[in-house]
């Protein structure tokens, strides 16, 4: 079994009520994650909608909505919870985000990939 990948990056990287768009490497494969802050909480998602399997953002770094309550799909609208990924609304209602593992410290996140 290959070794889980491991990636460190700053908490202050992302606004507080914000969202990043992060791509890590596993090979030659490229990775795209989306990680939204609340407070000094980070949670981090694989950045495919499960309606389609498109990305979620139409603008780089933008995945969540007016109200920065919700992360939303830019191609139908659809709305997951931050917390859970779940989405509340729209054609993917019922189904989740495929979440990824984070730890946090004082000032870092850290996500980790198998």
């Amino acid at each position: 079994m290959p070794s889980p990948l491991l990636y460190r990056y700053l908490i202050d990287s992302i606004d507080n009520n914000g969202s990043r768009g992060i791509t890590v490497k596993s090979g030659d494969a490229e990775i795209k994650l989306i990680a939204v802050r609340k407070d000094k909480q980070i949670f981090c998602y694989h950045n495919l909608c499960p309606h389609m399997g498109v990305n979620l953002d139409w603008i780089p770094d933008q995945f969540l909505d007016t109200s920065n309550n919700f992360i939303q799909c830019a191609t139908h609208g659809a709305l997951f919870q931050i917390e859970d990924g779940h989405c509340i609304s729209g054609p993917c209602q019922g189904q989740n985000l495929s979440s990824v593992r984070v730890k946090t410290d004082e000032d870092y996140f850290e996500i980790l990939l198998r």
